[in-house]
Parts: C-alpha cells; sequence; structure tokens
C-alpha cells in the first residue's frame, strides 16, 4: 500500500514537472515572439552575440545590467550619443539574444555563472569581428563590472579592443558584505531547476512590471519605458537560469578582480546616484576611488539605480573643452583622429575623463 502510494505520488509530480515545463516553453515563446530581437547577430566561438550598432565616431560599447537585455539603452540613451560615437549595443552572455559562454553547464540543475572575464572573453570576440577598436565600455549595475573586467582583462594584453575608458553607471565593482538573499541564492543552486519552471510559467507580468518599477525608486520610470524593455524576456528559463547563476556566483570574481583595480591606468568615470539602494553607492562606488587611481566618482544627489535614465533639476549644460585635449589613453582615435575631450559641468563642479559618454541632458552633481 505504501509502495503504490509512493509510485502514484512519483507519477503526479512528474506530470506536475512535465506540465509546468510545458507551460513555460508555451509563455517563453509567446514572450519571444512580443520581443523579437531588435539588432544584428555576428557569430563568436560557441554561439551568438545579439548587438545593435548606430552612429559614427570613436567607439562605444554599452553593458546592461542583471535581468535586462540591450533595449534598456535603445529606449533613449542610444539616441543620445550616436551623434559623437558608433554606439554598440550587447545583449550580455545568456541574456537577451545572446548565447551562453561556450562550455558552460546549462541545464536546470546546474549552477555554473558565466563569470565577468567569460563574458568579456565571448563579447571582445564580437567586438574585434565588428571592426571595434579601443572603445569606451559602458555599464549599467552587473554591466558595470564586466565593464571593469573588460578594463582588467588587458591589463595583460596587447588588444586592439582593449578599452580606452571605462563609464560606470550605478555599476557593481566592489565586493559587498553578507549574502544576496534568498531568490538569487535558491534559484542559483540545484533547486533552482524546480523552481525557475515554476516562476517561468506563472509569474505575471505585473509583478515582472513591479519589479522594474522599484530600480528606479525613488524616481519612476520614464512613459513608455516598460513596454519598450521587454522585462519579461528575463523571465525565459534560459535566460532566468542565466541571469540568477552570474549574480549568485559573482562575488569571489569580484573579490579577484578588485586586487587589480590599482593598477588600471585608463580613465574610469563613476555615475551613481545616492538614493540607490540595489547597488549602494557607499558600497561600491566610494570605495573603487579609493583605490583606483584613474576613477572619478559623480554623485547625482536623491537618485536611485537608473542614473542613466534619470533627469534630475539643476544647471547643466554639456560642452565641449575650448582646448582640444588628447583622449582618453592619449593619441588621436583609429577611426575618427578625433583629440577632443568633453566635459559635462554641473553646478559648478566639472568631469572630465570618459565624462564625455554622459548623455545630453540636464542634471545636478556633486563630484568628489
Amino acid at each position: 500500500m505504501a509502495l503504490k502510494a509512493i509510485t502514484l505520488g512519483a507519477i503526479a509530480l512528474g506530470l506536475g514537472a512535465v506540465l509546468t515545463n510545458g507551460m513555460a516553453a508555451l509563455r517563453a515563446d509567446r514572450i519571444t515572439a512580443a520581443f523579437p530581437p531588435v539588432g544584428e547577430f555576428v557569430s563568436v566561438t560557441g554561439g551568438r552575440v545579439h548587438y545593435v550598432q548606430a552612429g559614427q565616431g570613436p567607439d562605444v560599447i554599452l553593458l546592461h545590467g542583471a535581468g535586462g537585455n540591450l533595449r534598456d539603452f535603445t529606449f533613449s540613451l542610444m539616441d543620445q550619443l550616436t551623434d559623437r560615437y558608433r554606439v554598440t549595443a550587447f545583449d550580455r552572455p545568456g541574456m537577451g539574444y545572446t548565447d551562453r559562454v561556450p562550455g558552460i553547464a546549462t541545464g536546470a540543475f546546474a549552477t555554473e555563472g558565466d563569470s565577468p572575464a567569460a563574458q568579456v572573453a565571448m563579447l571582445r570576440e564580437a567586438a574585434g569581428a565588428l571592426g571595434i577598436t579601443a572603445p569606451i565600455v559602458v555599464g549599467h549595475s552587473f554591466g558595470g563590472i564586466v565593464a571593469l573586467a573588460w578594463a582588467t582583462t588587458g591589463l595583460a594584453r596587447d588588444d586592439p579592443t582593449n578599452a580606452s575608458a571605462v563609464v560606470s553607471y550605478a555599476g557593481v565593482a566592489m565586493p559587498w558584505p553578507g549574502s544576496l538573499g534568498s531568490y538569487y541564492m535558491v534559484n542559483g543552486s540545484t533547486l533552482g531547476g524546480v523552481v525557475i519552471p515554476l516562476i517561468s510559467a506563472f509569474v505575471p507580468k505585473s509583478k515582472v512590471d513591479h519589479v522594474v518599477t522599484t530600480t528606479f525608486a525613488p524616481q519612476d520610470p520614464p512613459a513608455g519605458y516598460i513596454a519598450h524593455l521587454g522585462g519579461e524576456l528575463a523571465l525565459r528559463p534560459g535566460a532566468f537560469r542565466a541571469n540568477v547563476r552570474q549574480v549568485n556566483t559573482l562575488r569571489p570574481f569580484v573579490v579577484d578582480m578588485a586586487q587589480l583595480y590599482p593598477q588600471l591606468t585608463i580613465p574610469i568615470e563613476i555615475i551613481h546616484g545616492t538614493a540607490d539602494t540595489v547597488v549602494p553607492i557607499h558600497v561600491h562606488a566610494a570605495e573603487l576611488v579609493k583605490i583606483a587611481p584613474t576613477a572619478n566618482l559623480v554623485r547625482l544627489d536623491g537618485i536611485g539605480h537608473q542614473p542613466h535614465h534619470s533627469r534630475p533639476r539643476g544647471d547643466c549644460r554639456h560642452r565641449p573643452r575650448r582646448r582640444p585635449r588628447r583622449i582618453a589613453l592619449g593619441g588621436a582615435h583609429p577611426h575618427t583622429g578625433a583629440t577632443n575631450r568633453e566635459r559635462i559641468s554641473c553646478n559648478g563642479h566639472s568631469t572630465a575623463r570618459s565624462a564625455a559618454i554622459l548623455p545630453k541632458t540636464r542634471r545636478r552633481t556633486s563630484a568628489t
């Protein structure tokens, strides 16, 4: 009798798992149809990378945050930069429509995450194939640590895709105290093999929209942003697994990378809101500038985790320097021969280095 009950229970669980996985797959197909690729694909070792490229001038690379995709940048930031730069936004490995890094375990019960360095290796190959040279590498949130990894992996190599500068928008940079909480610890573990299909199948769109909205707090998302972003793309089981595993396994890589920051010589511009509770400024940006000799921090008072979408009041203007100076690594840019640098002047404070990448918006800042 007990054996029969166990058998029936196992059958029920098995059928439930099949049904849940099937529903998750169907929902993933609907999400893909609703938010198809908006760019092109470039083949690299072991897969493809999805990208959007526009503009002319020095190269700029845009890297989105955790759970995001390149639509974060095609909403408005790219249009603010393409008059001065050739801008390439990538879907990071495992996210949007870019494949996972080659060789990584992708099964339902695997736990390995795509490290920042492994992501950079894949994206560098894509950048090389696209003819990108000496890029200013811009990262938001998780993309910030990938941008810094782009810089640290260039310390030991002479490569045309080495970064000429890094810009971090509310970027992860330093080891953080404590744990990430149960969301990442559970979903990034083997238990995620059971839990993720349930979330992918049944979590309502309203919950996804709410999560996106909270990342802007205390601001609100710009009108039309949530509809444009396609946040549901991160609910697809493959992208969901990639995201939580990347975040859950990130800290040891950050610990190692932090040892290399004092060696960096390229400009590092950090734009971080003082009200950011997702990637707190005092844990990341404020500590990074203490050990990275070329780092400059611009604090945006009262701004949350989305500084590249926020437009605080203030008397800020974007203008070129009166005396042209050489760009980030010295010398002219290989594409354009440009030698001018730009700055943002806000309330009497100015930031040079790679601050030229800041969009032409009105911002109130105080620089350290």
